[in-house]
C-alpha cells in the first residue's frame, strides 16, 4: 500500500516529458494500469501517459478488454486518447474484435468535435479490425467516403487520403 500511495503522489503533478520517461522506466506496470482509474484525474491522465511510455513488452499484459470498456465510457478526451493509443500499441487480434467498440471506433473518426488525436487513433482501430473482413473493410470506406477532408485537420486530412489511396481488397 505504501508502494501505490507514493506512486499516487508522484502522479498527482504536473509532468514534464523527462518525469514521464523517468517514472516509465521504475513504475511496475499493474499499478499505473490501476491508477488510470484513480478518482484524480490528473493522477489518472498522469498514469496513462506513463503507461504510453512503457515497452510493448510491459503493456501486452495489461487486460485489453478493460482498456476497451474505459475507452468507450470515459468523458474526459485525453484519458480517452491515452487510453486508445495503448490498444492500438497493443493491436486487437482478429478474434479479440468487439463490435461495440469497431463501431465507436467508425463513429467516432468522423466526429468534429472530437480531438484529432481521438479521431485519428479511431480511424486507425478501424482500419486494423476492418482490414480482416471484405464486409467491415467496405463499411470502412463507406464511413471514409462520407469524410469531407475540408472538415478535419491536417493530420487527419493525411489519414483520410492513405486510407483512401490503399487498394480495395473487395
Amino acid at each position: 500500500m505504501e508502494e501505490t500511495d507514493a506512486i499516487r503522489n508522484e502522479l498527482q503533478c504536473r509532468l514534464s516529458i523527462d518525469d514521464i520517461r523517468s517514472l516509465a522506466g521504475r513504475m511496475p506496470t499493474e499499478v499505473l494500469f490501476e491508477a488510470i482509474y484513480d478518482s484524480d484525474s490528473q493522477v489518472a491522465r498522469n498514469a496513462a501517459w506513463v503507461l504510453t511510455h512503457k515497452p510493448k513488452s510491459a503493456i501486452a499484459h495489461i487486460p485489453q478488454e478493460r482498456l476497451i470498456d474505459y475507452a468507450l465510457t470515459t468523458p474526459d478526451s485525453s484519458l480517452r486518447r491515452l487510453t486508445l493509443s495503448l490498444i492500438e500499441r497493443q493491436g486487437i487480434a482478429q478474434e479479440d474484435i468487439r463490435t461495440d467498440f469497431l463501431d465507436f471506433c467508425l463513429g467516432h473518426m468522423v466526429m468534429l468535435e472530437e480531438p484529432t488525436g481521438v479521431q485519428s487513433l479511431c480511424m486507425k482501430l478501424a482500419h486494423s479490425m476492418c482490414s480482416h473482413f471484405p464486409e467491415l473493410e467496405h463499411e470502412f470506406r463507406q464511413t471514409l467516403g462520407l469524410m469531407h477532408s475540408e472538415h478535419y485537420k491536417p493530420g487527419l486530412k493525411h489519414l483520410i487520403k492513405k486510407y483512401n489511396k490503399e487498394p480495395n481488397h473487395e
